[in-house]
C-alpha cells in the first residue's frame, strides 16, 4: 500500500476517496495530516474502510499508540463501519466508544513499534 508519499508525514487517500471528493479539490490528491486524531465526516460511507484501515498503518508507522476516529453520533452506521475495521486491523490491539463524545467517536489503541 502507498500511504505515504516521498516521505511526507501526510496521508493520501486511496483512489476511491480522491474520486469522491473530485468535484470539490481538482483533480489533486486529498492530503491527511497524520494526527492522532481523524475527522470521516468528510468521507462517503463506501470509502471508510480504506480511509480507516491506510489512516491507521500510516499513524502506527509514525509511533501513535492511540488514535481517535470521529464518525459522527447519526444511527451508527458508519460507527459500525470503523468498528468493523478495528476489529479486523492487526495493528489494533483494542477499541472502545469515546466516553465524552457520546458515540460520537471511537479510539483505538494500536500496538506499539519494535
Amino acid at each position: 500500500m502507498q500511504a505515504l508519499g516521498g516521505g511526507s508525514p501526510e496521508l493520501r487517500p486511496l483512489e476511491a476517496a480522491r474520486a469522491g471528493r473530485a468535484a470539490a479539490v481538482g483533480d489533486e490528491p486529498v492530503r491527511i495530516p497524520i494526527e492522532d486524531a481523524l475527522d470521516l465526516h468528510a468521507f462517503a460511507p463506501r470509502d471508510i474502510p480504506s480511509v480507516v484501515a491506510e489512516y491507521l498503518e500510516a499513524a502506527h508507522a509514525r509511533g501513535f499508540t492511540e488514535v481517535r476516529l470521529i464518525h459522527g453520533r447519526g444511527k451508527g452506521a458508519q460507527r459500525g463501519i470503523v468498528q468493523s475495521v478495528l476489529e479486523r486491523d492487526p495493528l489494533v490491539k483494542r477499541f472502545y466508544d469515546a466516553p465524552e463524545s457520546h458515540l460520537g467517536a471511537t479510539i483505538a489503541i494500536l500496538a506499539t513499534l519494535l
